[in-house]
């Protein structure tokens, strides 16, 4: 899909639909008028016999409209203008080209021109760019005869001439981070049998090949030479092989301290001997989640040629109940040399999660982020809305929580106190891999806690926001904006 950023009048413009906008109240955006004033109040008519009121999200076409060059005119409400921000803003685009007809291939937006409280031409551009491509996704499905792909070629972003520069940098913000979503939602849509560890290992090459990444890609021996004994306990029980997938985007300053992001691999998640409920299980391919928006991170920023030194750590393996599998009561010796005992071989993200923390130390960095759909226990505090948040500092706290904001991929600060800890007491080892059902999320956080003394970190548990069940089934490709514009943050700040 092609997007372009153009100034001009709506009346003039040769494509195969016009999106304007209308307020609550009945008031109309500037093109919404000029486009009523040319075809003789046709839109005004519309709104004088109820078809529209301005309510947020509300779509309503008119067709060959007099004096209009395009043949369609999609009305869709904005709500109240005093409420109307960044997230009406995108809800109002989301729901104009949901409404789209099929064989529309070229569309003119005027609502990027409509003033939006506390933002630039530059981000409402992105915005409208990353909610075009999310809501005209389509799954990379397997059937045989797979849904048409969408007509849409062309879409013409209108701004006001004077906000002509700022608008196409946020294009080309929106459409790399919306590659890298786009890359998340295809790997955690794509079936186990295919998206294996292996699978993953492929496509952390390709990129590498596409951006220039150094890429490195550990195998069992290797990890066992590490002394990961905690990721290898979890990998023994099934007959896919592991990896430790290690990327590195060096674009930074030399003596640069890098920022690593660790992803949670688990490509399919059976619970191992504490066997899942059969129900909704299929869904637990989406348990890589946290490495597919680790390279869905790498693609944005390689796309941007972003100007930091950046590491994705990968671990990855399934966790299968074969004959050799870990089972409850068994002790791991994970790489920090700290001991294990499983008490629960469903908890196995954190026991991949924390080698792979201890592997972060050798690039010294300045600060670590790790990415899990660890928990339902966070699912049931924070539903689907934002990701839950947990960190040593509450200065990179902030940050990630500030880029949430910005990127409308928001998480919630947790607590991650000392209270928690003794919930993880073990008579048998330093640690037990699971504190009880109180407080689930947060005792999961206390247990990397321990493996990330040496450095600022943070957790992202995305169980709640990486994919949708039910009748929208798919990977959400959360939170790879959040994770995207938390990196364009610091690299602005270190430029300074």
């Amino acid at each position: 899909m092609e997007f372009s950023i153009k100034t001009g009048n709506p009346e003039k413009q040769r494509s195969d639909c016009l999106i304007v906008g209308i307020f609550e109240g009945k008031k109309l955006t500037p093109a919404a008028q000029s486009l009523d004033k040319t075809s003789g109040n046709a839109l005004t008519m519309a709104i004088k016999v109820g078809d529209i009121t301005g309510k947020l999200g509300a779509t309503l076409i008119l067709r060959a409209l007099d004096g209009v060059n395009s043949p369609r005119v999609l009305l869709v409400g904005l709500g109240k203008q005093s409420e109307f921000g960044e997230k009406q803003y995108r809800q109002a685009i989301r729901a104009a080209f949901k409404a789209l007809p099929d064989v529309v291939s070229s569309v003119s937006v005027f609502l990027s021109e409509v003033p939006v409280k506390k933002s630039s031409a530059q981000r409402l551009a992105a915005g409208a760019v990353e909610t075009v491509l999310d809501a005209t996704y389509r799954i990379n499905s397997l059937k045989s005869k797979p849904a048409k792909a969408t007509a849409l070629k062309q879409v013409g972003i209108f701004v006001a001439k004077s906000d002509m520069k700022s608008a196409e940098a946020g294009v080309a913000q929106g459409l790399a981070i919306a590659a890298g979503v786009t890359l998340a939602k295809n790997l955690g849509n794509l079936p186990p049998n295919i998206c294996t560890p292996t699978y993953l290992a492929d496509q952390a090459k390709q990129l590498a090949k596409d951006y220039g990444f150094k890429v490195e890609v550990l195998e069992r021996n290797n990890i066992e030479k590490l002394g990961m004994g905690s990721f290898l306990g979890v990998a023994k029980g099934s007959s896919e092989p592991p990896q430790l997938i290690v990327l590195q985007h060096n674009k930074g300053k030399s003596k640069q301290k890098p920022i690593v992001l660790v992803g949670k691999g688990i490509t399919f998640d059976t619970g191992g001997i504490s066997l899942k409920p059969g129900a909704d299980m299929d869904e637990m391919k989406y348990d890589m989640c946290g490495a597919a928006s680790v390279l869905g991170t790498f693609k944005a920023i390689g796309e941007l040629d972003l100007p930091l030194n950046v590491v994705g750590i990968v671990p990855a393996c399934e966790n299968m109940p074969n004959g050799h599998a870990i089972k409850p009561g068994d002790i791991l010796t994970s790489m920090s040399g700290q001991t294990i005992e499983v008490l629960n071989t469903d908890a196995e993200g954190r026991l991949i999660l924390c080698d792979a923390l201890t592997y972060a130390e050798r690039f010294e960095p300045s600060a670590v982020v790790d990415i899990a759909t660890l928990t339902g226990a966070c699912v049931i505090a924070l539903g689907a809305h934002p990701s839950g948040l947990f960190s040593n500092q509450d200065a990179l706290a902030k940050e990630l929580l500030a880029a949430g904001e910005t990127s409308h991929d928001r998480a919630w600060h947790m607590p991650l106190w000392d209270d928690y800890q003794n919930q993880l007491d073990s008579n048998f080892a330093d640690m037990a891999n699971i504190g009880g059902r109180a407080g689930g999320s947060i005792t999961a956080a206390c247990f990397l806690s321990r493996f990330t003394k040496k450095y600022h970190w943070a957790h992202l548990d995305i169980a709640g926001t990486a994919w949708k069940s039910g009748k929208e089934k798919g990977g959400t490709g959360r939170p790879v904006p959040l994770l995207t514009t938390f990196l364009m943050q610091r690299a602005a700040k270190l430029s300074k």
